[in-house]
């Protein structure tokens, strides 16, 4: 025997699956964008150009990619030979002033 759902409980069944959507979507919508990481190894290889995919954080994983391919790993030059980072003197140390 079939049960029939009634009018007001079909209307509040599809309330709840719409609000249930509406808080998905907005979870998904307000993560963290990805940020812009530049990683220490490059793979080259005559199709990538210069510096090549720079998307290994080991030495180990571009190897691995590297293997059986016509391709090298070297360090990632933006990564390698950037400016250090300087500390802002203002924030730290002494604050009578």
């Amino acid at each position: 025997m079939k049960q029939v759902l009634s009018h007001s409980m079909s209307r509040r069944m599809l309330a709840a699956f719409a609000a249930v959507t509406a808080v998905a979507g907005a979870s998904l919508a307000a993560g963290t964008p990805a940020q812009a990481r530049d990683y220490p190894y490059c793979l080259t290889s005559p199709g990538y150009g210069y510096p090549g995919d720079c998307n290994y954080a080991s030495y180990r994983q571009c190897r691995a990619s590297a293997s059986g391919r016509l391709a090298d790993c070297i360090l990632n030059p933006r990564a390698a030979f950037r400016e250090p980072r300087h500390r802002d003197y203002r924030t730290y140390g002494d604050t009578r002033w």
